[in-house]
């Protein structure tokens, strides 16, 4: 059986990305590259549409960027000196190539390319209205509806064609669409999803992170703003703000993981930010100790942060193989917990007979806590102290972001001593939602609106949950499995 590598099934997967040129010589191999630096926030498949001023030129693949794109009979084809292109870990709708992204659309104004970050929270019954109105959908993805819905609109232009339809849907998008008239880049009214803007040249460039602009040569501009739609054409670059005045409320994840450490989310620097993250872990949750020890790649930030501020040494424990897949097979019990040390194997020299405090980014279903510490101990740690850089992962995320549902998540199933007993660590603690509120450079969290989504920690959800909410549970329970699956 083909599985997921047992290292990787445990972590709240990547949404996707998303880049866009216009502009620019060759822009489908700018794009190329672009999704190369994206790469880590969706794995399953890539796509890019191109436009060369007569027509759309389109490839999509199951698959990494690389093996797909990095032929250039491909790019060739890809003309143009405007493209999109989209990385996609599936959030909405199956894995399978009707659904990877961009999707591409002829409406009576012309083509229609959409590449979309994020997931709409009433998908399904905006794509239930429109079937009734004779909607013929081609995918089960909810970046469908929006097309659907600008071919659908009554309004004469597309710009305010796109407009109406993006004030029908719910929940969080970051948006880059090519059409002959020109590229549309916009960014839900909470700003839940990344989206930057740079130049290269006379060329504009949009991406889901700073770390794309940086690959292919680009200067950064700004964040496109929370609620803001800019219009790139060859009469220049205009901003609209069609949603009026919305207090933002952007994912705390994307610094806690979800971002690569070298990007820029909303003017913070990421590595700085969970470097901050291990120090305020460090002032909440004490503990003596030989070494701190990430769990890497993605603890290694917050532990180095945690290592300062607590002057306890900084150590590699842990060893990863930046050679092995994301699958393998696994044929039995034994080869399957073998598979484990593929990715992941302790540095027993280092460890042996020592005190660990162990720095990871989270504790999803706690699959993968008890296996690193069970290794730790193998390898011959004394002890074994887990500090976790995010706050409990109590709730389900609506918004782009693959986590199990509700019953699976071991944090709201458990509190912090019954988790650290099913882990069997000798302590475990997480930073507090101020503590992390800190990390990113506010005061506090305001209760009553809160600065950030951190509905996956506190359930505070930011928008009407329209599909799950009107669900029957046992409809809800089959959305959630379709979603993830």
């Amino acid at each position: 059986m083909l599985t997921t590598n047992p290292f990787d099934d445990d972590k709240l997967r990547e949404e996707c990305g998303v880049f866009g040129v216009w502009g620019a010589d060759s822009a489908s191999a700018l794009v190329a590259l672009g999704l190369h630096a994206l790469q880590h926030r969706g794995q399953e498949a890539a796509g890019i549409t191109s436009f060369d001023g007569h027509q759309f030129h389109s490839h999509r693949a199951m698959g990494h960027v690389a093996g797909n794109f990095d032929r250039d009979d491909i790019i060739r084809r890809l003309a143009g000196r405007a493209g999109i292109g989209h990385v996609r870990y599936s959030t909405t709708g199956e894995t399978a190539i009707r659904n990877v992204q961009p999707l591409f659309a002829d409406l009576s104004s012309g083509g229609f390319a959409i590449a979309h970050n994020g997931n709409l929270s009433n998908a399904m019954k905006l794509r239930r209205e429109l079937n009734r109105r004779g909607s013929i959908f081609q995918s089960t993805s909810d970046t469908e509806t929006i097309i659907h819905l600008v071919a659908t609109s009554t309004y004469r232009t597309l710009l305010d064609r796109f407009i109406d339809a993006l004030k029908q849907v719910e929940g969080a998008y970051s948006l880059v669409c090519l059409t002959s008239e020109g590229m549309l880049a916009c960014r839900d009214p909470l700003g839940i999803r990344p989206l930057v803007m740079g130049r290269l040249g006379d060329a504009y460039i949009f991406a889901s992170e700073t770390v794309a602009l940086d690959v292919v040569g680009a200067t950064y501009i700004r964040s496109v703003e929370p609620g803001e739609l800019i219009i790139v054409s060859d009469r220049g670059i205009r901003s609209h703000r069609p949603f009026g005045d919305v207090r933002p409320r952007p994912c705390i994840f994307e610094h806690v993981y979800f971002s690569r450490p070298d990007s820029i989310v909303d003017g913070a620097s990421v590595y700085s930010v969970r470097k901050q993250i291990g120090a305020e872990l460090a002032r909440e949750n004490p503990v003596q100790a030989d070494y701190v020890v990430p769990v890497p790649d993605s603890g290694v930030p917050a532990a180095i942060g945690y290592a300062q501020e607590s002057g306890i040494p900084f150590e590699l424990g842990i060893i990863r193989s930046h050679y092995v897949g994301r699958t393998f097979i696994q044929p039995s019990d034994q080869v399957r917990h073998l598979g484990v040390k593929l990715k992941h194997n302790a540095n027993s020299a280092l460890i042996q007979g020592k005190s660990i405090v162990l720095i990871d980014d989270s504790i999803v279903r706690g699959t993968t806590s008890l296996k690193i510490v069970q290794m730790l101990r193998e390898a011959g740690a004394r002890e074994v102290h887990m500090r976790i850089a995010s706050p409990p992962t109590r709730h389900s995320c609506f918004y782009g972001v693959d986590t199990p549902e509700r019953a699976k998540l071991l944090a709201a199933q458990m509190n912090v001593a019954q988790m650290n007993d099913y882990i069997k660590a000798d302590s475990l603690a997480f930073i507090s939602i101020e503590g992390l509120y800190r990390a990113v450079g506010e005061e506090s969290r305001e209760e009553t609106q809160p600065q950030y989504c951190d509905a996956c920690f506190t359930g505070a959800y930011p928008t009407r949950l329209t599909d799950h909410e009107e669900a029957e549970p046992a409809d809800q329970l089959a959305m959630l499995q379709e979603r993830y699956a």
